[in-house]
């Protein structure tokens, strides 16, 4: 399996390649009243008018009162794979590029948390960093997430 590694908040986080879609850089999000604070609204991404979402406020890794400000200069929307059928890009921090299973000396299963099950197996990379498997399928699933209003 290949991944996108990308950093959210304080986290490392491998993205199932396939379940990714286009990467941009960050660019001006139009707020949208009465939604949840870590919804930051909606962005024009070629043509295609897709929800943000800061991951890390969703995830509880910041504040959202952080999140506005973060300096995002090195930061990047990352949308859902077409397949996913969902209208969506997350904002993450920085991204770390490609990795395959040979970037990984072990893996871990973690206990699945009941308001996390988006997250998958720990990696453990050859410097020793942990990187949590982020499934963007199950994500654009879960009621949670697709529950924005406030």
């Amino acid at each position: 399996m290949q991944w996108l590694a990308v950093e959210i908040g304080a986290g490392r986080f491998l993205v199932p390649l396939a379940q990714a879609g286009e990467i941009f850089p960050w660019t001006s999000v139009q707020t949208t009243p009465y939604t949840q604070d870590w919804f930051l609204g909606v962005s024009n991404l070629r043509g295609s008018l897709c929800g943000v979402a800061d991951m890390a406020a969703f995830m509880g890794l910041a504040t959202p009162a952080g999140a506005l400000e973060r300096d995002r200069s090195e930061c990047s929307l990352l949308t859902f794979n077409t397949s996913l059928e969902l209208n969506c890009a997350i904002l993450v921090d920085r991204l770390a590029g490609l990795r395959g299973p040979e970037a990984f000396t072990a893996s871990q299963v973690v206990p699945v948390e009941s308001d996390k099950p988006y997250l998958g197996l720990q990696r453990s990379d050859t410097s020793g960093q942990l990187w949590q498997e982020l499934n963007l399928l199950t994500l654009s699933q879960f009621p949670p997430f697709l529950s924005i209003s406030a």
